[in-house]
């Protein structure tokens, strides 16, 4: 009789487990058709036409910083569904539209081997907690699987953690952005790619850039390259450019 190593019956049980959800979700598919969350028609997290609202771009919202869209209609009522309302089904499309909106972006490069790396901007750990986990993070993944898909090569690097002593951001301004982040972003040494690495930043949102330079900051200083940061929407009141991570001057953003 064959002896199996620990290593192999995880992975049997993993395929398992991977096969399993995608019956269940199969299942509840035919039970429970996909409500659009952006228009309420049934078939899909995301139909066609609502995703074509994130298709137009990406906004040059600051050199080496892209959106997707504007936060508003559709393009906000799909980040807000994915994000606060648990409908977690949208990280594969909305994944998928940052995907695709990479050949756009001039600085966006992957490494030398053609890799492309993704590095998730960090979700408060209490608020990932009440999410099931970071939604960030899920784009993240869902943005590489698309590439791989596509014959490309791509990897997530979930390389920062933000502290739990971070304050949400909904409602501050500028200056209150900035000092809630001072010294709350960290790497994490496990999920960081080697010095060197050129990474594209994610995200959902981008109000005042402050979050974006935080993260450019702390990836520069152990040696990770950003080459560019993309989100699915940018805040309507995001007039002023803000300086982006990579630049060669230090990023001190306003506005």
């Amino acid at each position: 009789m064959t002896s199996r190593t620990p290593s192999s019956l995880l992975r049997s049980a993993g395929t398992l487990a991977r096969a399993a959800g995608a019956a269940v979700a199969a299942v509840a598919e035919l039970l429970l058709p996909s409500v659009c969350a952006g228009c309420g028609r049934l078939g899909a997290a995301a139909c066609e036409s609502c995703l074509a609202e994130l298709a137009a771009g990406p906004l040059a919202v600051a050199p080496g910083v892209a959106a997707l869209a504007r936060h508003e209609g559709v393009a906000r009522e799909l980040v807000l569904a994915q994000k606060e309302r648990g409908r977690r089904d949208l990280a594969a499309p909305l994944g998928q539209a940052l995907a695709r909106a990479l050949p756009r972006l001039s600085r966006a490069s992957p490494d030398a081997d053609g890799t492309w790396w993704f590095v998730p901007v960090p979700s408060r750990p209490s608020a990932a907690r009440a999410r099931g986990g970071s939604h960030v993070l899920a784009l993240a993944r869902s943005c590489a699987a698309h590439v791989a898909g596509r014959g490309g090569a791509a990897a997530v690097a979930p390389a920062l953690r933000l502290s739990a002593r971070a304050r949400d951001a909904v409602g501050l301004d500028p200056a209150a952005r900035r000092a809630n982040l001072a010294g709350r972003i960290s790497l994490d040494p496990d999920g960081a790619p080697a010095p060197g690495t050129p990474v594209v930043l994610l995200d959902d949102v981008v109000t005042t850039g402050a979050t974006i330079d935080a993260c450019g900051r702390v990836l520069a200083a152990h040696g990770v390259v950003v080459t560019a940061a993309l989100t699915l929407t940018v805040a309507s009141r995001t007039a002023a450019p803000f300086p982006a991570p990579g630049n060669p001057a230090p990023c001190h953003p306003h506005g």
